[in-house]
């Protein structure tokens, strides 16, 4: 099943505050997989899929930060065009909405990583797993299966 647990953390929207949430993981050894930031309220809202989920709660909850975990839908991809678009039409024909999406990349994989909020994750994850499938065997990369 391709999901993986996301994070969304409320920081205060100030020069610096993100930067500082990030170098905070890092030195923690948690690398940001892919990430969305936006602003909404006058607070900075930022997802993200972290390389290491325990140790990103740790360090979240000692730093009494305020942050939400929720599962997406992720798929690996060949990066190439019409990657994101064959992920977001696969689940539009499945009838699956989409709140929001957004991309990153793993360290050392040339696959690009798409991560999507979705209204139904069971059936998201099960097609994006097939176009995984598909993608692999179009390409030949043993590693563009999705896994969560």
């Amino acid at each position: 099943m391709a999901s993986a647990k996301e994070f969304t953390v409320a920081i205060a929207d100030k020069p610096g505050e993100l930067a500082k949430c990030f170098l905070n993981l890092a030195a923690q050894g948690v690398n940001i997989l892919a990430f969305q930031s936006y602003v909404e309220d006058r607070e900075s809202l930022v997802r993200f899929l972290a390389s290491d989920v325990p140790a990103a709660q740790k360090l979240l909850g000692a730093t009494r930060m305020i942050y939400e975990q929720t599962e997406v839908a992720v798929v690996r991809l060949k990066n190439r065009p019409g990657a994101l678009g064959r992920a977001a039409a696969r689940l539009g024909e499945g009838h699956i909405n989409i709140d929001y999406s957004y991309a990153g990349v793993e360290p050392g994989s040339p696959l690009v990583l798409l991560a999507f909020g979705v209204d139904n994750l069971p059936k998201a994850t099960a097609l994006l797993d097939q176009l995984a499938a598909e993608d692999q065997r179009e390409s030949g990369s043993p590693n563009a299966a999705g896994t969560g």
